[in-house]
């Protein structure tokens, strides 16, 4: 055996079913080795999207992603979606090949320090120097990966140290890091002032952050709304937390949230941030969160309490651990009148849009598209004016929201869900897009034709680079500068030549039927809808 042998078997101990990739020859070991395995590759066609592919597979599998490719070039163009990863706390293996270890610093072909590059974007790095710290290494950055607030860990290891000889192999049992040890059970006194705040407040909101569906705590979170009448809001990234149909949630807060969620969390008398950060898109006032009110902020990372508002009452752990913890305590009464008030502003306060008349409404779209979909159905939003009409109109009846909320990455939704359908085949998983962030990825639907992963990809086209479109009508008076994306490809066109079912939307009065028969395929296909260039979200 060799290092790239010992790296296969440690992922084959860390139960790994796949690996998302691009090789090249510093990585080139470790993609011989893996042949001798039954750990599937899939070859991603740029680096950026085997991280995005692996993000997809954790968010809708629990299983921590893992992503390898070659040195220089390859480990450069990965680091986008390593920092797209560590943005939305969403943790990966990613594997690099390096240039011989005795080559390091001499500026070699393809070489280049990765380690150094990625410090900003990972929880953490190792270079390997010894072929037999690899075991050690890999159960380490597994399980700092997956614990605590979770994000990527990268492993770059030199082609010499692949192919160094290895005499025998034995997994670690454990980890023993000194220095790391996450807090998963919140704080018994902590609880108890919660609870005793659940018991006075008259107006009590969640807010619901990316952290609950990381820490897969959906269902807790709905035990514990039911269980104390309380209303729950989400961040973007915390959509889907709550069935969209369900009487306790109410919208999405935050610049581009609901005006009537925003406003539940400015009239509420005690505020339970959960697994949120409190940053500028979600919250851009944050002195309206301790405004007359009480806050009360659960997150797993203690770095995070207090970062962007001091809290009245910080509790760090697990937030599934804490729901339940909760739960032992006693109830509250039903808050009737509040949810009352709640369900008149969400009437009162829903924005009437404005269409051009003969367009498709791409708010009503989303809106039918995700009400005709399967319940358990996998909906992924890219960047852009798509990501905001997803957020706002997409129903997510008890399936999962997939999209880039910390870094905003144009191009991720295809990958991701190319991730999403390998973890779930069984399942609808369709990517949601606009031209210019579909433009950034769709050299990937030859990953989906070449490994048969049926995800379905709808392009929301208006011919410019839409949010940025409408940023310089706002403040530059329409004085519009590199967003026309004239000279994009025939969609029709492009679909043919990858083999996948084409349709187009351009007549609202189509839509309907042109929604079924999309939905009705049994292949990966591609969907046009022909929107006004001048909509705003």
């Amino acid at each position: 055996m060799n290092g790239a042998d010992i790296l296969v078997k440690c992922l084959e101990e860390e139960k790994v079913e796949v690996v998302f990739g691009y090789p090249g020859v510093a990585i080139a070991p470790f993609y011989n080795s893996i042949l001798d395995s039954d750990i599937e590759t899939v070859l991603v066609r740029t680096e950026q999207n085997a991280a995005h592919a692996a993000s997809g597979m954790f968010r809708v599998s629990g299983k921590v992603g893992v992503c390898a490719v070659t040195s220089g070039p390859g480990a450069t163009n990965l680091i986008t979606g390593i920092a797209t990863a560590f943005a939305d706390s969403i943790p990966m293996v990613c594997i690099t090949g390096q240039v011989s270890s005795d080559l390091l610093g001499s500026d070699v072909f393809q070489e280049a320090d990765i380690t150094g590059a990625v410090e900003s974007f990972v929880k953490y790095s190792y270079l390997v120097r010894d072929v037999d710290d690899i075991p050690r290494i890999m159960k380490e950055a597994f399980y700092i990966a997956n614990s605590g607030r979770r994000g990527p860990v990268l492993v770059d290891v030199p082609i010499d140290i692949q192919n160094a000889p290895v005499k025998s192999f034995k997994y670690p049992e454990s980890v023993k890091l000194r220095t790391y040890k996450p807090t998963v059970k919140g704080n018994a006194a902590q609880i108890k002032k919660v609870s005793a705040e659940l018991l006075k407040a008259e107006r009590p909101l969640i807010v619901a952050g990316g952290g609950v569906l990381i820490g897969r705590a959906r269902k807790e979170l709905l035990k514990f709304a039911e269980a104390f009448d309380i209303p729950v809001v989400t961040t973007m990234m915390g959509k889907g937390s709550l069935p969209s149909d369900d009487e306790h949630f109410f919208g999405m807060i935050g610049n581009n949230g609901h005006p009537y969620a925003n406003r539940a969390m400015k009239e509420c008398d005690l505020l339970l941030m959960v697994g949120a950060r409190v940053a500028d898109r979600s919250v851009n006032q944050p002195d309206i969160t301790v405004t007359n009110k009480v806050l009360v902020h659960i997150d797993v990372d203690p770095a995070e309490i207090g970062k962007n508002v001091g809290p009245h009452i910080p509790l760090v752990g697990d937030c599934r651990a804490i729901f339940n913890d909760l739960m032992e305590t006693e109830k509250c009464g039903a808050h009737k009148e509040w949810m009352k008030t709640l369900k008149v502003w969400k009437k009162e306060m829903e924005p009437k849009r404005k269409v051009k008349a003969g367009c498709v409404d791409p708010a009503a779209f989303i809106e039918e598209l995700t009400q005709k979909m399967p319940q358990k159905a996998i909906y992924v939003a890219d960047v852009g004016q798509n990501q905001i009409w997803s957020c706002r109109y997409a129903n997510i009846k008890g399936g999962d929201f997939l999209t880039s909320g910390g870094m905003g990455t144009m191009g991720y939704s295809i990958p991701a869900a190319m991730g999403a359908k390998y973890a779930h085949s069984d399942r609808e998983v369709i990517a949601v897009c606009g031209d210019g962030s579909f433009q950034m990825s769709m050299m990937e639907l030859a990953t989906m034709r070449q490994h048969g992963l049926k995800s379905k990809v709808i392009v929301l086209k208006n011919n410019y680079l839409g949010m940025v479109r409408q940023y310089q009508h706002f403040t530059y008076e329409d004085r519009y500068s590199v967003v026309d994306l004239s000279g994009s490809p025939d969609l029709e066109k492009l679909a043919s030549a990858y083999d996948m079912p084409f349709f187009r939307v351009e007549d609202p009065k189509k839509m309907s039927k042109q929604i079924d028969d999309f939905l009705k395929s049994k292949d990966a296909c591609l969907m046009e809808v022909v929107i006004d260039p001048m909509d705003l979200v």
